[in-house]
C-alpha cells in the first residue's frame, strides 16, 4: 500500500509505516533543515520541499504514482501546545485544515493526523472539529483520541493525540480496542540507553561524530533491534558544562530536578518525560530543557534522546545537537506510529483499497 507523508520531519511517523509493511511513496515538508538526513534514511522515498497549504490533493496523487492508499502526518504542533502561547492567530493552527482538506482531495484509503494533547481544549477544539468536518461524510473516524508513547513500549513518557479514519468504500472505523491490542509494557531508561555508556569515539564523518558500542554482554530486549549490525552510532558526543554546571547536576537525585535550569534527572528504571524540540531560529533559536543522564553530570546526548524515542542507531539526525533535538523533539515516536500503522493494516488487510472496493 502506498502512503504519503505530509510534514515528516526526521521521518519518525515515515519509520512507523515501514517498520508495518507499508511504502512510503513521497514526503512534504517546508524545513530544509529538519528534514536534513531524510534522504539518507529514506532513499526510497521522494522528499519534497515545499508548503503544505499550497499543496493540492492532485499535486500528491501525481507525485506518488497516480495512487495513494494512505496519507499521514503531524501538523505543526505549536500553535496547540499546552505549554505555548496558544495564540489563534498563530498561522501554523492553519496547517491542520490543510492536512485535512489534501486528505478531502486526494480520498486516500486511510488517513492518520497526529498532534499535541492541546488540539483538544477547548480554545481549539473548533479547529480541530471545522478540519474533521472536510471529510467526515466519506470516512469512518476514531478520535480525536490520547495516547501515551510509553504504553507501546517507548522509554518516554510522551502523550500525543491522533484522528484516524477509514474510507466507508474500504471498511469500519478502527476502533481503541483494535490500536490498544497493540500495547506493551514501557521500556526504561536503562534498557534504551545503558549500553551506550563508554562507547568509543571512532571519527567525524560528514559532519556527524561516529562512536562504537565496546560494552560487552547481551543488549536488552529494547535496545537489541535499535542497534545497528556493526555497533556504530552517531550523536554521542556530550555537551560540555562549566564546573559550577556540573557540580550542580551531581546534587541532582535520580528522578529529581535541577532547581536552577529545571532540568530533571532521569531514573534508570523510570521513562524519559516529554522531549521538546525548541524553537527554530525564525522563533529566537530556543533550545528546550534536556534531561539529566541518570548517573553523569550533564544532559542527554542526541543519541540517547533518539533511543528514547525508539530510533534505530543507523537513524541520522543532523550534525549539531541543537537541530538534532529539534528532530526528535518533533518527531511522532516510530514505536507509537509502528503500533498504529499495524492496526490499520490489520484492521483493512492486505492490500485493501479504493480501488479493489470499485
Amino acid at each position: 500500500m502506498i502512503l504519503v507523508d505530509l510534514f515528516s520531519g526526521c521521518g519518525g511517523f515515515s519509520l512507523g509505516a515501514h517498520r508495518a509493511g507499508f511504502s512510503v511513496a513521497s514526503a512534504y515538508d517546508i524545513d530544509a533543515t529538519l528534514t536534513s538526513s531524510f534522504t539518507a534514511n529514506f532513499p526510497g522515498t521522494q522528499l519534497v520541499l515545499d508548503d503544505v497549504s499550497s499543496l493540492s490533493g492532485a499535486a500528491v496523487l501525481a507525485g506518488a504514482g497516480g495512487k495513494v492508499d494512505g496519507i499521514f502526518g503531524g501538523p505543526p504542533c505549536q500553535g496547540f501546545s499546552d505549554i505555548g502561547r496558544r495564540q489563534k492567530d498563530d498561522p501554523r493552527r492553519q496547517l491542520l485544515g490543510h492536512f485535512f482538506r489534501i486528505v478531502s482531495e486526494a480520498e486516500p484509503s486511510f488517513f492518520v493526523m497526529e498532534n499535541v494533547r492541546g488540539l483538544e481544549y477547548s480554545d481549539a477544539r473548533d479547529v480541530l472539529d471545522e478540519a474533521v468536518a472536510l471529510v467526515a461524510d466519506r470516512y469512518n473516524i476514531l478520535g480525536p483520541k490520547i495516547w501515551n508513547a510509553a504504553d507501546f513500549g517507548a522509554a518516554t513518557k510522551r502523550r500525543r493525540l491522533f484522528v484516524i479514519g477509514i474510507h466507508k468504500d474500504v471498511g469500519d472505523a478502527l476502533t481503541v480496542a483494535d490500536v490498544e491490542a497493540m500495547m506493551k509494557p514501557a521500556a526504561t531508561v536503562r534498557a534504551a540507553i545503558a549500553d551506550l555508556q563508554d562507547a568509543s569515539f571512532v571519527e567525524m564523518a560528514d559532519g556527524f561524530d561516529v562512536w562504537r558500542i565496546e560494552k560487552q554482554g547481551r543488549p536488552h530486549a529494547y535496545a537489541k533491534p535499535l542497534r545497528s549490525s556493526d555497533k556504530l552510532f552517531t550523536g554521542q558526543q556530550a555537551t560540555i558544562h562549566t564546573n559550577k554546571v556540573i557540580e550542580r547536576f551531581k546534587s541532582v537525585p535520580q528522578g529529581g530536578i535541577d532547581a536552577v535550569g529545571r532540568h530533571p534527572r532521569l531514573a534508570w528504571e523510570g521513562q524519559c518525560p516529554t522531549l521538546r524540540a525548541g524553537t527554530g531560529s525564525d522563533r529566537g533559536s530556543y533550545q528546550a530543557v534536556r534531561p539529566l543522564h541518570p548517573e553523569e553530570p550533564r544532559v542527554i546526548t542526541v543519541r540517547e534522546a533518539a533511543r528514547l524515542q525508539g530510533f534505530p542507531d543507523t537513524h541520522r539526525f543532523h550534525p549539531t545537537v541543537w537541530h538534532s533535538f529539534r528532530m526528535i523533539g518533533n518527531s511522532v515516536s516510530p514505536m507509537m506510529a509502528e503500533a498504529i500503522f499495524t492496526a490499520i493494516r490489520d484492521k483493512l488487510g492486505c492490500g485493501a483499497s479504493l480501488d479493489e472496493a470499485a
